[in-house]
């Protein structure tokens, strides 16, 4: 019999997962729900993201799911958010950062201002929504951060060097707060997946040259599902995962034993 019944589930937990409407950020705020977490769903596209939340309120009429449309690059749609938190007198939880993007290029076909728009996608609103959630998240005696990272922060992966860059940041920005947020009851951790099947894939993939590329260095062979992912992420926020912190947990089908 396990004798830590109440480390595999997550009720009275709220968590707030941002880049939720879609692929991996969808994923997460589905296997939370069935854990028993109470959600706050965040995305820009707000007609979407109305219609997942729906969706997961039908399939999971136990549990709380609520959403706000904003773009977490804007300082001011980030304050939005926390504005809306604090209204709604939710006491929250778990953080899961998994709004991001990309705009693969060569580097030295990058501007400046391209460059930084991907870090602003990938770190600074992981970090600005982090400091702004940090002050709740202190108040639970189980709090946890998860950062949805990447094997391109790990080795060198065909995606461009700013993303790259942003992941490898965002990885060590898990293990900074890992460290000085520990004190106040905080687990940070991060994953890092390799190619997954999401709409932001699907071009790549849809090369058969190059998925045969990718597959030839994954040694499971396939491509990995958002839930996979999903599912190393809602271990983390799990009581069972009380003792890990500050680490970068890879999700790659074995992708990082080989290299690309």
């Amino acid at each position: 019999m396990n004798s830590r019944p109440d480390a595999w589930h997550l009720h009275g937990h709220t968590a707030l997962i941002t880049g939720a409407s879609k692929g991996i950020g969808h994923a997460v705020a589905r296997e939370l729900a069935g854990l028993g977490a109470n959600l706050l769903l965040v995305a820009r596209d707000e007609d979407y993201l109305e219609q997942v939340r729906v969706e997961l309120g039908d399939d999971f009429p136990d549990i709380d799911v609520l959403a706000f449309g904003a773009d977490l690059t804007e300082a001011e749609e980030r304050l939005a958010v926390f504005d809306w938190i604090a209204d709604l007198g939710v006491p929250l939880s778990l953080l899961v950062n998994n709004a991001g993007g990309n705009q693969p290029a060569a580097t030295l076909d990058y501007s400046l201002d391209e460059a930084r728009a991907i870090f602003e996608q990938n770190l600074f609103s992981a970090f600005e929504v982090s400091r702004l959630a940090h002050p709740q998240l202190a108040q639970h005696a189980n709090a946890a951060i998860v950062n949805v990272g990447s094997v391109s922060g790990i080795t060198h992966v065909r995606t461009g060097s700013p993303y790259g860059m942003s992941k490898a940041a965002l990885h060590q920005l898990t293990r900074n707060l890992a460290a000085e947020w520990a004190v106040d009851g905080i687990r940070v951790n991060a994953v890092a997946p390799w190619y997954i099947r999401t709409q932001r894939s699907e071009p790549a993939l849809a090369d058969t040259d190059y998925l045969d590329e990718v597959l030839e260095r994954t040694p499971l062979k396939r491509i990995g599902e958002p839930e996979e992912v999903a599912a190393a992420i809602a271990f983390l926020c799990l009581p069972a995962a009380s003792y890990i912190t500050g680490q970068v947990l890879a999700v790659d089908g074995g992708f990082l034993n080989y290299g690309f």
